[in-house]
């Protein structure tokens, strides 16, 4: 008879214990590759902030926001992170204005868009649609803004849309809240 109970009793603790190596595995693995893994999204953002802003030396971050600057001092503009929400999942997007008002461009970063279809907001006929719009021009056509929806790809564009013209509004308050204060 004991023996029968510790038959029904043993996968439970064989899976518990399975459970528990695995759990213990991820972790060690996510504090291994954190790092690592920060390092080179931070590599990426310094690349795509180049990229954007061609005479960039130097730049600072506070509050969430890059403020970029030339070799002589001057301030070149502003960065930040942008996140959306589209069809197949989160949309990171970077977005650098030239002031507190102008949209110097955006860069998608990272997307799980559908292929084909939503994975075209990462083209630069679409991104470019952005540059030197103010933040209020930013909405899609069909909404009175500036922006083509891609065809096919509604919920993805409008993510994009909506995620750049909501953080810029947010970013910049918060800029002349600081200007004000500072």
């Amino acid at each position: 008879m004991k023996f029968s109970g510790l038959k029904k009793v043993f996968p439970v603790i064989f899976v518990t214990i399975v459970v528990f190596m695995a759990v213990a595995l991820l972790s060690w693995t996510n504090s291994v590759t954190k790092d690592k893994i920060e390092y080179q999204e931070e590599q990426q953002i310094q690349s795509m902030l180049g990229e954007m802003f061609p005479n960039m030396s130097q730049f600072t971050f506070a509050d969430d926001i890059y403020t970029i600057y030339s070799d002589d001092g001057d301030k070149l503009g502003y960065a930040f992170l942008a996140l959306g929400k589209g069809y197949g999942g989160d949309i990171s997007i970077l977005v650098g204005l030239e002031n507190e008002t102008i949209i110097k461009g955006i860069s998608i970063i990272s997307q799980e868009e559908t292929p084909g279809l939503g994975v075209r907001i990462s083209e630069n006929t679409f991104m470019d649609e952005f540059v030197g719009l103010s933040i209020d021009d930013i909405a899609l056509r069909r909404e009175g803004g500036q922006i083509d929806a891609i065809t096919g790809a509604t919920i993805s564009s409008g993510a994009v849309v909506d995620a750049v013209r909501t953080t810029a509004m947010e970013k910049v308050k918060s800029l002349k809240e600081g200007n004000k204060n500072g």
